[in-house]
């Protein structure tokens, strides 16, 4: 199976696991526009949980579990980063932003209600180790993970002097980084097994995929994107395209996939459709 359809298919199993836990809230608003932020994504996040999941033996329920919480925190900051307060988009996965559909106070409410539905997926009855994993997921998500990053990006809109390329580096880990780290190594947490390969692993994929989106927002096509591109140009800000230049960006993005993917060797074969999803990153076009 090639790996679009595997990531497709991933994808769609998760998607099943989050229309299921949307059944079970009242109908309201609310509901709808968390099923809209829903709508639409790649499921990376969500796949790299259940890959993670197969190699340590956890049984697949429990992993979609796992992969529909990071989904849904995901789409959770999504839908914040999108509001006016913040980056101020209208366009997301090709569809219109929350706040755009609807309005500014139902994106916030939509936000909060599909955080708060992470935490209730990893902490689901019988879910191995689910102290363990909304203790990671709050690190990861919040004020020295995600949001962190997300409030370093801000700063750097204000600030006079650019980032620096460590800056930057140390900005996207929090920003980007931190979701990717948790959904690999949710599954050896999951097992109570060592995560150190998948962490590693997930590190330089995550930074592959900053620089990857970072090339899109520079030479990609936003109508297939499904969102705005070269507003950080427009803005002045400091990215890894401008300090690196494109074939500089990109030739740094192949050698984090190499890295990735070495750091897999403890599964042997069993890993290839994660060295395959470190390659999809960086060949994406949306």
């Amino acid at each position: 199976m090639n790996f679009p359809v595997l990531l497709q298919a991933a994808s769609g199993a998760v998607a099943a696991r989050l229309e299921i836990a949307l059944k079970g809230l009242p109908e309201s608003v609310v509901r709808d526009a968390m099923a809209h932020a829903l709508a639409g994504g790649k499921g990376l996040r969500g796949f790299l949980v259940l890959e993670g999941a197969t190699l340590h033996g956890v049984a697949r329920a429990h992993a979609l579990n796992a992969a529909a919480a990071i989904e849904a925190l995901h789409a959770y900051s999504l839908v914040h980063d999108d509001l006016p307060a913040m980056d101020d988009d209208d366009l997301r996965r090709g569809l219109p932003t929350v706040h755009k559909r609807w309005d500014e106070a139902t994106a916030i409410l939509a936000g909060d209600a599909l955080q708060s539905l992470a935490f209730e997926l990893v902490c689901q009855p019988g879910q191995p180790h689910g102290a363990t994993l909304a203790r990671e997921l709050a690190r990861a998500a919040g004020a020295a993970g995600m949001v962190l990053g997300q409030a370093q990006d801000i700063a750097a809109e204000t600030t006079s002097q650019p980032l620096t390329l460590d800056q930057i580096t140390a900005l996207q880990a929090g920003k980007t980084g931190a979701l990717f780290g948790w959904a690999a190594c949710a599954g050896p947490r999951m097992a109570g097994a060592d995560s150190a390969p998948l962490a590693e692993f997930a590190a330089a994929l995550g930074l592959a995929f900053q620089i990857a989106d970072d090339l899109l927002d520079h030479e990609g096509d936003a109508a297939l994107a499904g969102k705005a591109l070269r507003k950080d140009a427009a803005a002045g800000k400091a990215t890894f395209v401008s300090l690196m230049g494109v074939e500089g960006a990109r030739g740094r993005a192949h050698a984090l996939v190499d890295e990735a993917c070495a750091a897999l060797a403890p599964y042997g074969d069993a890993a290839n459709s994660l060295r395959d999803a470190a390659r999809f990153v960086i060949s994406r076009r949306k």
